[in-house]
């Protein structure tokens, strides 16, 4: 191991990741010897992924559940995770869902506009949660005068998407947060950063004839000519966890395979 990219025994909470990309992370760190907090609103992936993984790996991974998506919420979970594991070092803010919809009717599509209830959904997971999270855990670390906060955005935060407006409202804001912390608390030794991912499917959230059919189906848009897999954002999430990227903060890294090119 190259000693600039260890992060054993460092404490590392991720948001929404009983599957999917923040499962993803939680693999990765977890290998690379972190002690993993992994959160999701249910127990529903959660359990089986802490098990997985606990039998997979030496270091401690606990899992809590949490609607991170309130200030209440998000504050319970530091306060959880400190307890449980000790102070803070890596906060992986991965919470989000692209929620599809139009803004308003257009011809062909939905009758009704957006209700505020959507409206307020797509804020809360995928945005508001990174709001409230950095505020709990931003304290503890500009006092620590370390720290590393990585946001999960996605290419929707980088370039407009047709019929994920609201989404990708959320996700440009995301990108403006990420930014801002990170001039704020650059003096104070914390680094900010943001990865903003492509098209990566969920092996889970389908099953394996609807995967291969979204691989078939989006591969043709990727100028690599394929969708990404979890492993490698968790690779990305690794490098902007260790003191490898002491040097980079407001930063959003695209792996999207080339869309945003």
């Amino acid at each position: 191991m190259i000693p600039e990219y260890s992060i054993e025994k460092k404490v590392a909470p991720i948001t929404g990741a009983g599957r999917g990309i923040g499962a993803g992370i939680a693999e990765v760190l977890a290998e690379a010897g972190a002690t993993v907090v992994v959160n999701a609103l249910t127990d529903k992936y959660l359990g089986k992924l802490v098990k997985e993984l606990q039998g997979r790996y030496k270091t401690p991974v606990i899992g809590l559940t949490g609607d991170v998506t309130t200030s209440e919420g998000s504050a319970k979970l530091v306060q959880q995770a400190v307890a449980a594991a000790g102070a803070i070092d890596i906060m992986v803010n991965n919470l989000g869902d692209a929620i599809a919809g139009d803004l308003v009717p257009l011809p062909g599509g939905r009758k009704e506009p957006a209700s505020d209830e959507e409206i307020r959904k797509n804020l809360g997971l995928n945005l508001m949660e990174a709001i409230y999270c950095s505020r709990a855990v931003g304290p503890s670390m500009i006092e620590r005068r370390r720290g590393k906060v990585i946001n999960i955005s996605s290419f929707g935060g980088l370039k407009g998407v047709p019929h994920l407006s609201m989404y990708s409202v959320a996700k440009f804001a995301l990108t403006g947060l990420t930014k801002s912390l990170a001039l704020e608390w650059a003096p104070y030794g914390v680094n900010v950063n943001a990865i903003a991912p492509g098209l990566f499917p969920d092996p889970i959230a389908n099953s394996p004839e609807e995967y291969r059919r979204f691989e078939e189906e989006r591969k043709s848009t990727v100028p690599m000519g394929r969708v990404g897999k979890l492993r490698e954002v968790g690779l990305l999430a690794l490098y902007l966890a260790s003191d490898a990227s002491n040097y980079m903060t407001g930063q959003v890294l695209p792996l999207d395979g080339g869309i945003t090119a």
